[in-house]
């Protein structure tokens, strides 16, 4: 069975040349459940073995939401077992898409709340159109942001705007989510998948085995010193040299015409 014929719940996959198009689909609110989750963490790990997927796009289905996050309903009970289980796949499925070997964009067409936005958190790159907001509210209603926003946000915006959108429970709009750092380009509405679509064309042009590399060793920067990753850096350059990509990125220069990749 191939990629397209897969079934996911809650979410649409499309191909586009080199990149994977995921469409959050639970309608009204795009909002994550135990089964979403589990199917994005599948899903990408699926995409990270089909070497001719360079980029991801993820984007929401329908003009208002790209997601609200987690359904509060499962959590009325105060069942702590269903919130290690709820916990637990929200970590697989984001840190999935956080280590996914390409290059990953969310596309954010709405509303990005609580899980929501940690989805968008753990991409690469982030658009939003204009007339989106973000916030992560859980503490609003007695709990806290616990698939990565706690440790993604501050890392993007600084600890006094991760604090502001936390501890008060603010919402931004698009442009003061792009004047922080929350998102790297505002669009209008309805163009953010187009213009994410867009980047990933950018990207097919960058060696992917290079992608991979450089994404990984950026990354390495949450957890590693920085003499370490210095040290890493340059083994990693040296390690390109054992790739078909690094021969024809290096030969097709020269030839002065466009190299096609392998990611091999």
């Amino acid at each position: 069975m191939s990629l397209a014929d897969t079934v996911y719940t809650g979410l649409k996959l499309e191909i586009d040349g080199h990149t994977a198009v995921v469409t959050l689909s639970n309608p009204p609110a795009n909002t994550w459940t135990r089964d979403s989750l589990a199917a994005l963490r599948d899903l990408v790990r699926d995409l990270d073995r089909e070497r001719a997927i360079y980029a991801l796009v993820i984007t929401g289905e329908g003009e208002k939401f790209f997601s609200a996050g987690a359904d509060l309903k499962q959590f009325a009970g105060g069942d702590k077992a269903l919130a290690r289980d709820a916990a637990r796949r929200f970590g697989e499925a984001f840190e999935a898409l956080s280590a996914f070997r390409g290059v990953s964009i969310a596309a954010i067409n709405g509303y990005a709340m609580g899980g929501g936005l940690e989805c968008a958190l753990a991409c690469d790159l982030r658009i939003v159109e204009e007339q989106a907001q973000l916030a992560l509210p859980e503490a609003t209603v007695g709990l806290l942001p616990c698939a990565g926003g706690t440790q993604n946000l501050p890392r993007l915006v600084g600890e006094g705007w991760a604090k502001r959108m936390m501890l008060l429970g603010e919402r931004v709009d698009a442009a003061t989510a792009l004047r922080i750092g929350l998102v790297e380009e505002v669009v209008g509405k309805g163009e953010a998948k187009t213009r994410a679509l867009a980047w990933a064309k950018q990207a097919e042009k960058q060696s992917p085995t290079s992608v991979t590399a450089c994404k990984a060793l950026v990354q390495a920067t949450r957890s590693q010193s920085h003499a370490t990753a210095l040290v890493s850096e340059r083994e990693a350059f040296v390690d390109l040299f054992d790739s078909a990509d690094q021969v024809e990125g290096v030969a097709a220069f020269l030839e002065k015409r466009a190299a096609q990749w392998k990611n091999a």
